[in-house]
């Protein structure tokens, strides 16, 4: 098997937290009396707030505030975590177990707060299958600009050729396309369709159909 390793998305990836932000937008959005656009979720999902806030939900481009809503939505979101329980994505841990056999690395390469990533790690026992995290707070261009998940690969100490990334946005799927790595996609948010026309090398719908060796096989 060549040297690879392996960089995880966060949000639909590795945790299943599409339900607890969408409603962390809604107890936002009446918090502060502004409207959510129909589609805004779907629209936003796998981008940082300082770009959902401006340019998806359009509430506002004074750059104070789109900080200052963008810290107490993740704050309603982890408020939301610790009552009801973050969950991983069915068929994730075992996943991450036959990755560590294989000796394969692994990064975490994401758009959410670093705190949302430390609430999961408190919950599930998964910190030890990772080298690290690149969050919102470590890149200055979100997807689907690369930058992510090449300090990703950086962390890795690998050259991005040799990466596969793991996502379930479009906009991931391009970053990593981009980055000159390998993408596989789950279906999670996404269907297969679009997946696959946003370039996707792997398409599944669940981490149960994923063995090490047949992604190995992508760099054949």
């Amino acid at each position: 098997m060549p040297q690879i390793g392996f960089i995880f998305d966060w949000d639909g990836v590795v945790v299943d937290s599409s339900n607890l932000h969408e409603k962390s937008w809604k107890i936002l959005a009446k918090e502060i009396n502004l409207p959510l656009p129909d589609a805004h979720f779907k629209k936003g999902f796998g981008k940082r707030n300082s770009v959902i806030i401006p340019e998806i939900l359009g509430w506002s481009q004074d750059k104070a505030k789109i900080e200052q809503w963008g810290k107490r939505k993740e704050e309603i979101y982890r408020k939301l975590g610790e009552k009801s329980g973050i969950q991983i994505i069915d068929g994730i841990h075992d996943f991450l177990k036959e990755m560590k056999l294989n000796n394969i690395s692994a990064a975490i390469g994401t758009s959410t707060d670093r705190k949302n990533i430390e609430l999961a790690f408190e919950q599930h026992e998964i910190e030890d299958f990772f080298l690290g995290a690149i969050c919102a707070e470590d890149v200055n261009q979100g997807k689907p600009h690369p930058e992510v998940f090449l300090k990703g690969a950086e962390l890795l100490g690998l050259p991005p050729e040799q990466c596969v990334v793991f996502e379930d946005s479009l906009h991931g799927i391009e970053a990593a396309r981009r980055g000159g790595m390998k993408a596989v996609a789950f279906t999670t948010t996404q269907p297969a369709s679009l997946l696959k026309g946003a370039g996707a090398h792997l398409i599944v719908d669940s981490p149960k159909e994923l063995i090490v060796i047949s992604i190995a096989q992508l760099f054949n």
